[in-house]
């Protein structure tokens, strides 16, 4: 919004401790209504997303949220103040003592009572006045009533206002007495830092504050002249004395840079588990990590705004720009968002990398070229150096595969010290990643029936470092090559996606080809044979940067992708709704309700 943007979609990228835990189970419930209730009232619906569960986040949940929205260079709107005497003026709700230290409560160790002690920490949302609050913001940018804009967020009103007249080298003035409130008696450090949310702070010519506050009460908003942009230093007054009054800069970049210590992490030397090819199926297929997550997603509206062309549940969502495109076609913008925390405990620079590659494999199938990805980077207390070196290899990887992609990471933000008495949480990257196509139409996950299956893309490498499978049986492995020339491979697979002879297309990634497959049989089935390859590796490898396509022109997918990427011919597509999977000269056969039957995992505990 404070871009000048209309929310359109949302992703959710949740982290909990072990799913069999009773209080990650009641965290879990607990996250999902939040987002839910929280999400429907607000009409931007909620399209995409992921939910991981290692015991790393015990006793530190993380909830990583992504917005995308839609504006034009003509209703762009900065966060650069522009001219002293423009006036700053609070739209939204009033200020409480909600949320007081928020952000930085968020970056704390936890201790065993911080749900007691910090519970003011934790904003009270109003999804109805941030509703009125979006359609207030479009109506002041359609107006072109709004020279600079900023949302209140971390530090609240300090943080946003300070922030908006550093970006332009000026200063503000501003009277806190002046904010409306909620709470009698609220000092001038809370009226500043609170974070209570569903407030935006606006710069504005003189001559047109009466009309923003106009359009604030014609939808019930609270609205302040809280002070005016000047030349000189950030001043703050309350009840007639100055109670900050420093360089605007120092506030909003004066933080000291620390160059911390670190320890690279190794990787670990194979030693695998000894299971049979079915208890590995079953076992896996029905891990939460892998299940499905069909009972998170249908709690969210998902097609409110009549945007949404592929709902969640497959590789990415589909939301229709009708706005853009020729004629009649438009845009189709691809949304995937999530990491894996096994991958990153495992192996944080190339588990960081296969998570951003997975992204854009996610795009990909849906046809989708990646254009552009913002992260929100997790991690536990920098100060430990292991943790740092973590931290830090997470950075370079993602930052060395978005280079690769020819991908620009254009936002996000850092959440450090996630640490508890259980310890720090795994280095998280989360990435969310958008794309566009010509038109909104894409092949399903879901098998046809009338196809050959092929494997488009991978490495090669079949290691299974950072796999469910280890997860579920233990044992260590080096994690799996991510592919070179990774984005030639995701040109390429959206190519083929596009093509009408393409009839399925699904991401092999949590779980490997075995859930690959497994996910997409239903009324339809598959007959595959892997060969005579280490049945653990051939079916479970999580090895990135690939694609299982379902095609009547075979021939026309390897010359697509020949010189590009590998080509592996799986087996048919069949009408009977089975899968059977042959590893190794051992035969798995199971039907659709069976499948069915292990992947509701979730929804039967819940």
């Amino acid at each position: 919004m404070s871009m000048g943007a209309y929310p359109i979609a949302l992703a959710d990228s949740l982290y909990f401790g072990d799913f069999d835990r009773e209080h990650s189970r009641y965290l879990f419930e607990g996250v999902v209504e939040g987002i839910s209730h929280y999400g429907n009232c607000i009409g931007v619906p909620t399209v995409a997303g992921s939910v991981a569960f290692h015991d790393g986040y015990e006793g530190n949940p993380l909830v990583n949220v992504a917005c995308v929205g839609l504006t034009d260079e003509e209703r762009l709107v900065t966060a650069t103040a522009e001219e002293p005497g423009n006036r700053l003026v609070l739209v939204g709700n009033a200020t409480g003592r909600d949320g007081l230290g928020g952000a930085s409560f968020a970056s704390e160790d936890l201790a065993e009572d911080a749900e007691t002690e910090d519970r003011p920490a934790v904003q009270v949302g109003d999804p109805y006045a941030e509703k009125r609050l979006i359609e207030a913001n479009e109506e002041l940018v359609e107006a072109g009533l709004l020279r600079s804009a900023r949302d209140l967020g971390a530090a609240g009103l300090g943080g946003a206002s300070s922030e908006l007249v550093a970006k332009g080298d000026l200063g503000a003035h501003i009277d806190l007495g002046a904010v409306h409130q909620r709470e009698p008696k609220m000092n001038a450090l809370e009226i500043l830092l609170a974070e209570s949310q569903e407030r935006m702070c606006y710069e504005v010519r003189p001559e047109d504050v009466e009309a923003v506050e106009a359009i604030a009460e014609k939808y019930d908003l609270g609205c302040s002249e809280v002070g005016e942009v000047t030349d000189g230093n950030y001043v703050c007054t309350f009840e007639g004395e100055t109670v900050v009054d420093c360089p605007a800069e120092f506030l909003a970049d004066g933080a000291p840079t620390n160059d911390l210590g670190s320890v690279e992490p190794e990787q670990p030397e194979r030693d695998l588990p000894d299971v049979d090819l079915e208890s590995a199926f079953e076992a896996v297929v029905a891990a939460p990590n892998t299940a499905s997550k069909e009972w998170v997603y249908r709690q969210y509206d998902h097609e409110v705004g009549t945007r949404t062309a592929v709902r969640p549940g497959d590789d990415a969502a589909l939301v229709a720009i009708r706005e853009a495109g020729d004629g009649e076609t438009g845009v189709g913008l691809a949304l995937s968002s999530g990491a894996e925390p096994n991958w990153t405990d495992a192996a944080p620079y190339d588990g960081a990398r296969a998570a951003a590659l997975e992204n854009a494999t996610n795009l990909a199938a849906m046809g989708a070229k990646p254009l552009a990805a913002v992260d929100c980077l997790n991690g536990g207390n920098p100060e430990k150096p292991e943790v740092y070196g973590g931290f830090e290899a997470v950075v370079d990887g993602l930052a060395d595969m978005c280079r690769e992609l020819d991908v620009p990471v254009v936002g996000g933000n850092v959440s450090l010290y996630n640490d508890s008495p259980a310890g720090p949480v795994p280095p998280t990257p989360t990435l969310a990643m958008t794309g566009t196509k010509p038109g909104y139409e894409a092949p399903p996950a879901a098998l046809d029936g009338a196809g050959t299956l092929l494997v488009v893309g991978g490495a090669g490498d079949r290691r299974l470092g950072g796999s469910q499978l280890l997860a579920e049986f233990g044992g260590t492995d080096r994690f799996p090559a991510v592919p070179d020339d990774a984005g030639a491979v995701v040109d390429a697979v959206a190519d083929v996606a596009d093509r009408g002879s393409t009839l399925a297309t699904h991401d092999v990634s949590h779980g490997g080809l075995a859930v690959t497959l497994a996910e997409m049989v239903g009324p339809a089935g598959a007959a595959v044979d892997l060969g005579e390859a280490s049945p653990l590796a051939a079916a479970f490898s999580e090895a990135v940067g690939r694609v299982v396509v379902e095609t009547t022109d075979p021939a026309a997918v390897r010359e697509r992708v020949d010189g590009v990427a590998p080509v592996e011919r799986l087996g048919e597509a069949t009408d009977d709704g089975r899968l059977e999977l042959t590893v190794g000269g051992t035969t798995l056969d199971y039907t659709a309700a069976e499948i069915a039957a292990l992947r509701n995992t979730i929804g039967a505990a819940l």
